[in-house]
Parts: structure tokens; C-alpha cells; sequence
């Protein structure tokens, strides 16, 4: 993620956003990790596949509106979003 292109407080939103929807991705449901929860039990890609990103619908970076973020999890659900955008 290249800093110069989102918002100062970028990862306040992004934080904010994710507590709103209580850790779950907006497309399957899945509850992702915190970031307090260290879950040993899993793997790496086990974890990066709980992990929940903000994304943006329009994929402007600067474009912070509430109707333009989605919580999506890092597993098959972000992956097939962004691509059918592309």
C-alpha cells in the first residue's frame, strides 16, 4: 500500500469501518482475525486468509465515502471482487 495516495488517517477509517461490521467480510461473513488476535493454531496463508482489508468499489484510494468502502476478506472474496472491477 503506497501511503502518498490515501488519506492521512487512512487506517483509522479502515479500522473503524471493520469494527462497524464486526470483523466480518461483507461478501461471505467470515469472522477475521482482530489485530490483538495472534491465533496460533493457525498457518501464515491460514491467516492472511482471516485477514480483513478495506476496499475501495471505485478503486480511487482518495475516494473514502461510506457507500465506496467494503470490508472484504483476504481469502477468495477480495481476490474475486477486485478482479471482476478490473
Amino acid at each position: 500500500m503506497s501511503q502518498g495516495i490515501y488519506s492521512p488517517n487512512w487506517k483509522e477509517i479502515a479500522t473503524a469501518l471493520k469494527a462497524a461490521c464486526n470483523w466480518c467480510c461483507s461478501r461471505c461473513g467470515r469472522l477475521c482475525l482482530r489485530p490483538e488476535e495472534k491465533a496460533p493454531h493457525l498457518t501464515l496463508s491460514q491467516r492472511k486468509a482471516y485477514t480483513l482489508q478495506v476496499h475501495h468499489w471505485n478503486c480511487d484510494p482518495t475516494d473514502n465515502r461510506i457507500e465506496n468502502l467494503v470490508c472484504l476478506c483476504s481469502g477468495l472474496c477480495r481476490i474475486h471482487v477486485v478482479e471482476a472491477l478490473l
